[in-house]
């Protein structure tokens, strides 16, 4: 598959408190809507290594709190406005669930320009007001344990 393909794999990092809130960043393209950290795996790179760039790379934080996978990946149809990104046929990804914790809600740094916003909203509350089903269902089993 040619390097300016992006890999038909990526990772939802949900990053919670354990005051039960979950951290959104607003996306500024496509279109604007709320959604947990997420990325594509770059060549080689595993998904753990992947979930952790991700956070980084989206919201600064780091060490402060403990990433772990949940156990849980999905597969989805690619929406059509980023098809282009990918191979010709690749119409399905596989996204890794991740999970991460944080004692307390903190501010976050936005990283790039992917972003316009955040916000920590209850879990809940959170698995209601994102766009996409995968990221609503890693938010709602998040809160219902």
């Amino acid at each position: 598959m040619p390097t300016d393909f992006r890999r038909p794999e990526s990772v939802l990092v949900v990053v919670y408190s354990d005051g039960g809130q979950a951290l959104l960043l607003r996306r500024r393209s496509p279109f604007e809507f709320w959604q947990s950290v997420t990325g594509s795996l770059l060549p080689g790179e595993t998904h753990a290594e992947a979930a952790r760039r991700e956070l980084t790379e989206e919201t600064g934080l780091g060490p402060e709190g403990r990433l772990e996978y949940s156990g849980v990946s999905r597969q989805f149809a690619i929406d059509p406005r980023w098809r282009n990104r990918f191979g010709p046929g690749i119409v399905e990804n596989v996204e890794f669930e991740w999970r991460y914790r944080l004692s307390d809600d903190v501010d976050i740094t936005l990283q790039g320009d992917e972003h316009s916003a955040y916000r920590w909203v209850p879990l809940r509350d959170a698995a209601g007001a994102v766009w996409s089903w995968t990221n609503r269902d890693a938010l709602w089993n998040l809160a219902i344990t």
